[in-house]
């Protein structure tokens, strides 16, 4: 097979592939080499340590402390293949104190679970995939501090997520949506801030990536109040594609009756806001009822009979971006008031009456008319045209 191997405890080690048949001529202790021969007499040489046998003797002995003392006589570009013959025996921990070649190091290291070690070598190499592994293994060691700080390394914004979320860490989510939208992370971001319900944030991430339909049908179901001005910016957008498409679109502002129970959707949207905002401890979880059982608009309209919610329209049209971001909490009650200011009644504009004529303007129209009368001649009217039937006078 055109390879020369030598065997040792059960273990075949190769010490080179040859490209021709050669002959074994024999080994010289004193210069550590191994000399071969062809049928042309070319001869040929390869190193062979006998420090390294009879280290590799005395670990298949396991005879340790033989093998101590013989491992300072191997030179460190020999130990590593001491270390893959550790590795194969299964003495990692040795295999590991042995070897000089950092990425094998680094890999038994993570088999050991030595996080210091791999901590050293992966803050030295600067490797994206060094700490993503150093990640997974803290943990798996339930060191989720050093996680923190690996992943933060890695730049891996999905398992910054996962992280904070499972560790139910609002700041955490809080900052990583932040960072996550400043690094174009636009996934990561949106999920954090819906987690967090921060809806606001998460239609600016839509908006912001030009995901304009997705926005709008986002705040249609969330944000209400939004929906005209996130619809404007779709028909502009779509205006310089298909400017008949863009005008098809409709907006409660201008159709209202095409969104129904549109006013309550404004009203839920109100009720539900300070809810959003207010964090729930993680503990109180088996007292939340879940969001499949929670029906939002027969909530709002129970606190506004029972007068713990008031929504009072502001002034303008019915879908004012800002309808319903001002509010109260009642006293004593979990329930949320809108307060905003009454709309003034729009007056009727209507022309002010024609002012009436004095006595003087009356003498003058009569005198005007009595001379017109004067003047009409009644006398000289031609009758040649006019038909004057009899019946027809009868009959009337």
């Amino acid at each position: 097979v055109n390879r020369l191997n030598y065997y040792v405890g059960g273990e075949i080690v190769t010490i080179a592939h040859l490209d021709r048949m050669m002959y074994l001529l024999g080994y010289i202790p004193k210069d550590n080499r191994l000399y071969l021969g062809d049928k042309e007499l070319n001869i040929v040489s390869f190193s062979l340590l006998v420090s390294v046998l009879e280290y590799q003797t005395a670990v298949m002995r396991r005879d340790f402390e033989t093998a101590d003392k013989i491992l300072p006589m191997i030179s460190k570009e020999h130990r590593s293949r001491v270390a893959h013959f550790l590795e194969k025996q299964g003495f990692k921990s040795q295999a590991l104190a042995v070897t000089c070649d950092p990425e094998h190091k680094f890999e038994l290291a993570i088999q050991l679970g030595d996080l210091k070690t791999c901590y050293q070598i992966a803050k030295e190499a600067e490797s994206e995939q060094k700490w993503k592994q150093l990640a997974e293994l803290a943990i798996s060691k339930c060191e989720f501090g050093l996680a923190q700080e690996c992943l933060h390394q890695a730049s891996d914004f999905g398992g910054l997520l996962l992280l904070a979320s499972s560790a139910g860490n609002a700041q955490m989510v809080a900052k990583l949506g932040d960072t996550a939208q400043k690094a174009g992370q636009n996934n990561v971001a949106f999920v954090s801030h819906f987690v967090l319900g921060r809806l606001e944030e998460c239609l600016e991430v839509l908006i912001n990536t030009g995901r304009l339909p997705e926005a709008a049908f986002f705040a249609r179901t969330y944000l209400p109040s939004q929906v005209s001005r996130v619809v404007e910016l779709w028909r502009e957008h779509l205006a310089k594609v298909n400017k008949k498409a863009a005008n098809s679109l409709a907006e409660p502002q201008e159709y209202e009756n095409l969104f129904p129970d549109w006013k309550n959707a404004l009203k839920t949207e109100a009720y539900l806001k300070p809810q959003r905002q207010r964090a729930i401890p993680a503990d109180k979880f088996p007292r939340v009822p879940p969001n499949h059982e929670r029906v939002p608009v027969d909530e709002m309209q129970q606190a506004e009979e029972q007068g713990s919610f008031t929504f009072v329209r502001g002034p303008g049209d019915d879908d004012d971006d800002d309808a319903g971001d001002d509010f109260e909490q009642a006293p004593d009650t979990t329930e949320q008031s809108v307060r905003a200011p009454s709309p003034l009644p729009q007056k009727k504009e209507t022309a002010p009456p024609d002012p009436a004529p004095s006595k003087t303007e009356m003498d003058d129209i009569e005198k005007e008319l009595e001379l017109d009368l004067e003047n009409m001649n009644i006398d000289n009217v031609d009758t040649s045209d006019i038909n004057l039937d009899e019946e027809d006078l009868l009959e009337d």
